[in-house]
């Protein structure tokens, strides 16, 4: 049976797993998923752990905190913006934010009732000019285009991912897993 990883968008599982695949013989399938489905991935079963976005609603689940990274706005390169080298909320005060941020803050000026949108789909009215979006800044990486630009937002608290599993999973694998990301050789004994 195959073990199944999930990871939020901008996640990267590819060094634990590269580990896995190195100490078995098991298979291990890693699983994009968008943020909104990352808890329905793992209590639905269709993933043994995932790498999550925190925070997280834990009833029923383990998490361990993993690496924060900062957050970023993606601006079209014609922004005025994109001349900063970083910038504040303050500064952001006056644009339309293409997609709500995870932290509920909104801009001052009158938003438009954007509708329901991907990261990608948000970062491609960005690059039109239409608005910005405040995304993590592996997210950015991973969706970057050419008539974009991503700079530190300076005063937003950088975004966590963790990892999480099922408080009733059993399963080895998951402790072995665990094992990995918190560096474990292949030797060492959880005693």
């Amino acid at each position: 049976m195959t073990f199944t990883i999930a990871f939020v968008t901008g996640a990267t599982p590819d060094k634990w797993a590269r580990v896995w695949r190195d100490r078995s013989q098991e298979r291990i399938e890693l699983v994009p998923v968008a943020e909104t489905e990352q808890l329905d991935t793992i209590r639905s079963g269709e993933a043994s752990m995932a790498l999550v976005r925190l925070p997280i609603d834990r009833d029923g689940l383990h998490c361990i905190p993993l690496y924060e990274e900062q957050q970023v706005v993606v601006v079209g390169k014609e922004h005025y913006l994109s001349l900063a080298e970083e910038v504040t909320l303050a500064e952001l005060a006056e644009e339309q934010l293409v997609m709500p941020h995870r932290s509920g803050w909104t801009p001052t000026a009158a938003q438009l009732n954007w509708p329901p949108m991907s990261e990608k789909e948000a970062i491609e009215v960005a690059a039109s000019g239409g608005g910005v979006v405040i995304v993590p800044a592996s997210v950015a990486r991973l969706l970057h285009r050419k008539d974009t630009v991503a700079r530190p937002v300076a005063d937003l608290e950088p975004t966590k991912v963790g990892l999480a599993w099922r408080v009733d999973d059993e399963d080895p694998r998951v402790q072995t897993f665990i094992g990995i990301v918190r560096g474990r050789s292949e030797r060492s004994s959880r005693s």
